[in-house]
């Protein structure tokens, strides 16, 4: 949005994110400087942060077994990084309930991620047949 007079007091609540931000613009204007605010976008990439894994259990055919009361964000966001740089590795989640909502405000199911994501998982126990394959 180009400004070419100064700003109103509707403008400073409504049009910047903070009174700062609405104190700079009056003052520019006052000053006669044009200026753009909020127009550009620049699109940039955040830098690789490495990161750990510690896998909670890892039976002896290779099997990994992660093991979820809550399964928030962040550890879903690492389980698909970990599995897109190490395809190779067969993690599994047990969680105490399968069926809980991944939010509040989702109708998606620890279940339901890990079918659409490609993880196996089970409710409570590590099953017999992983033990065995």
């Amino acid at each position: 949005m180009k400004l070419t007079k100064k700003p109103t007091a509707a403008q400073q609540t409504s049009d910047y994110r903070s009174g700062l931000e609405a104190r700079i613009a009056e003052t520019l204007l006052e000053k006669g400087v044009n200026f753009e605010y909020e127009e550009r976008v620049i699109n940039y990439v955040k830098p690789q942060k490495n990161a750990r894994y510690k896998p909670d259990f890892v039976l002896p055919n290779g099997i990994i077994i992660e093991v979820k009361g809550r399964f928030l964000t962040a550890d879903r966001q690492k389980h698909l990084l970990v599995k897109q740089q190490f395809p190779e590795l067969d993690i599994r989640f047990v969680f105490s309930r399968s069926k809980e909502r991944i939010s509040k405000q989702s109708k998606t199911t620890y279940a339901m991620w890990c079918e659409k994501n490609g993880f196996k998982f089970a409710d409570e126990n590590i099953p017999d047949e992983w033990l065995t394959e």
